[in-house]
């Protein structure tokens, strides 16, 4: 049975997930005057750098239906996805005072001109599109990122007057290290026992991390997972799947909690995408350990629909991973309107058919509160499969 030590726990990271009013990086920043605190948006930044130079990397991830949305629609266009909407409306209401700057990682168009908006609106911030190769030869797209990350870091000394020591970003590096094996350790349970821990829990763990500072959230899982680790229940009869699609615009919990009351154990997702951007671990003792970080963007991120696939087609390992966990099928959940995922579903949905994997598919946006469709689909989807298999 989960007791009240697991259950205090989780009630932390809920309470960091439904406050928009960033406490945590506040209080963070008031214990010394050269700490700052920098926002970044979905998918992935490299957080040691801002650890290094004395930062706290806050993500955003929009309010989903914690905001109602007044000023943000004028903004955008109708024919785009909901992120940017509660993005800008925490903006012009002042959620984002205590933040120093921005980060806004090349993902795709919106993404872009939500950062021209900030940059319009939010003057007296700093505020950065940080543009990720998509060409993965040393030479080329190595060079690029060096420049790109050559001059986040100059900007960023700029704002507290720290410099970049190797050491420092080494010792980065290693926390950063130990966070990724800390939330595999959590991972490699929620896939062989799904029961131990809701596909909810599990996600307001992951969320935790994009608001408390490393040092905390490794303390933070370290307790949690000896909880999780000795929690003895009996799994049900769910079907397990890989939910993908959603790495951006993050689904509402309730739709994550409809998905698996409607029969799934959802055992990987790409919620949180940013955490599991490396497989392995960045060398820690490195006399350049910026070109590590290069390094490994180069060589061995994951696969993503915000990222070239080059001669590594995304269906084919989407497929690949499904084989390793021995799941049942893959359920395409991906926000209304998201061009990179939704254009890259056809081919991955082509990929799995040819490897006879059961598939379905929604989309969804971030303050939907209706989950009854859903809900049949998925419980459709995972009584056919038990009844197929």
């Amino acid at each position: 049975m989960k007791d009240k030590a697991y259950a205090s726990m989780i009630q932390t990271a809920r309470d960091l997930f439904e406050d928009l009013s960033f406490e945590y990086a506040s209080k963070w920043k008031s214990k010394d005057k050269s700490r700052r605190v920098i926002g970044f948006l979905p998918i992935y930044i490299p957080k040691e750098i801002l650890h290094a130079l004395g930062m706290l990397p806050v993500g955003i991830f929009g309010a989903g239906d914690r905001l109602p949305v007044i000023k943000g629609d004028a903004y955008f266009q109708s024919y785009i996805c909901h992120l940017p909407r509660t993005v800008v409306e925490l903006a012009l209401n002042g959620n984002f005072t205590g933040f120093d700057g921005f980060i806004f990682p090349s993902i795709c168009d919106v993404i872009r001109n939500l950062s021209g908006i900030f940059k319009l609106q939010l003057k007296d911030k700093f505020v950065r599109y940080l543009d990720f190769p998509q060409n993965f030869q040393k030479n080329i797209g190595g060079e690029f990122y060096r420049s790109e990350l050559d001059r986040l870091i100059a900007d960023l000394q700029g704002l507290n007057g720290k410099k970049m020591e190797p050491k420092k970003l080494n010792d980065a590096i290693k926390l950063y290290n130990k966070n990724r094996q800390l939330l595999k350790d959590l991972r490699e349970i929620k896939r062989d026992r799904p029961q131990n821990i809701s596909a909810v829990d599990y996600y307001l763990v992951l969320r935790a991390g994009n608001t408390m500072s490393v040092e905390d959230h490794n303390d933070y899982l370290e307790k949690l997972i000896e909880l999780v680790d000795k929690i003895d229940v009996m799994p049900e009869d769910k079907i397990k799947v890989i939910a993908t699609g959603s790495f951006c615009e993050q689904p509402p919990l309730g739709l994550i909690k409809t998905i698996e009351n409607a029969g799934c154990y959802i055992v990987e997702d790409d919620f949180q995408l940013g955490h599991f951007w490396f497989p392995e671990d960045i060398p820690e003792n490195s006399s350049d350990p910026l070109e590590s970080l290069i390094d490994m963007y180069l060589h061995k991120s994951t696969f993503s629909s915000a990222v070239y696939e080059g001669d590594q087609p995304k269906g084919e390992l989407l497929a690949e991973q499904v084989r390793d966990l021995k799941a049942d099928g893959v359920i395409f959940c991906a926000p209304s309107f998201c061009d990179p995922a939704l254009l890259d579903r056809p081919l991955m949905e082509k990929a799995l058919t040819k490897h006879h994997i059961k598939h379905t598919s929604f989309q969804y946006h971030e303050n939907l509160g209706q989950f009854h469709v859903i809900k049949e689909q998925a419980g459709t989807f995972a009584d056919m499969i038990k009844l197929w298999e």
